[in-house]
This record gives structure tokens, C-alpha cells and sequence, in this order.
């Protein structure tokens, strides 16, 4: 599964930095695709929508940092554990019960974040 930023979140901004996928983004920061992987042109995301790897999204949150989770992979073929939630002063880094994924599901967007 991936990770989700709740709203106890204090912005404090040390998760950020620490993903390797670059799949975390203050609140009301656009996203792209192409931030931090290899993935160019067009891109299938997890709901079936078809995006511009380069193209500007949406934040996901106004307010609070927040994850992506087409980005997310738990940082599995990275790390032994997500460093958003090991580095988070108030634990509001949790998994996503909504987005649930094996460890070679995870590996394998890892690969495809990555080429």
C-alpha cells in the first residue's frame, strides 16, 4: 500500500527530502510525473487516467504536505522502511487503506519510476 499524509501534519517538511521517488509536496505545490523518475510522456496512473509525464497536476492538498500515490512506493527497493513516516515528529505519515499493494507490486513501480 502506499503512504498517506494526514491532516495532524505540522508542515514541518522533514518527510520531503527524505523520499526517493519524489512523491511528496508541500500543500498547494502543482506535481508532475517527471519530478524526480524517469518517466517521460505519457503516463498511466493508478485510476486508469492517462497524463503528460511533464505536465503540472493539481495538488492534492491546499494545506498540508501530502504524497503522491502513483509516485509512492513505501520505499521498497530503496529502504527497509518508509523514511517519511521514520522521520515524522507526529506519526501522520500512516499507510493508505485506500491504496493497497504486494511488496512486487511496489518493486515493480519502482522499476517504472526509474528506468
Amino acid at each position: 500500500m502506499a503512504i498517506k499524509i494526514t491532516e495532524e501534519c505540522i508542515n514541518c517538511g522533514a518527510c520531503e527530502p527524505e523520499c526517493p521517488n519524489n512523491a511528496i509536496y508541500e500543500g498547494g505545490i502543482e506535481w508532475r510525473m517527471s519530478d524526480g523518475t524517469s518517466v517521460s510522456g505519457k503516463y498511466t496512473l493508478w485510476d486508469g487516467k492517462v497524463i503528460d509525464a511533464d505536465e503540472k497536476q493539481k495538488p492534492l492538498s491546499m494545506d498540508v504536505y501530502y504524497i503522491v500515490t502513483d509516485k509512492c512506493t513505501e520505499c521498497v527497493g530503496f529502504h527497509d522502511e518508509p523514511q517519511c513516516a521514520a522521520v515524522c515528529p507526529v506519526d501522520c505519515c500512516v499507510d493508505d487503506e485506500n491504496h493497497r499493494e504486494t511488496k512486487e507490486e511496489l518493486l515493480k513501480k519502482k522499476d517504472r519510476l526509474h528506468l
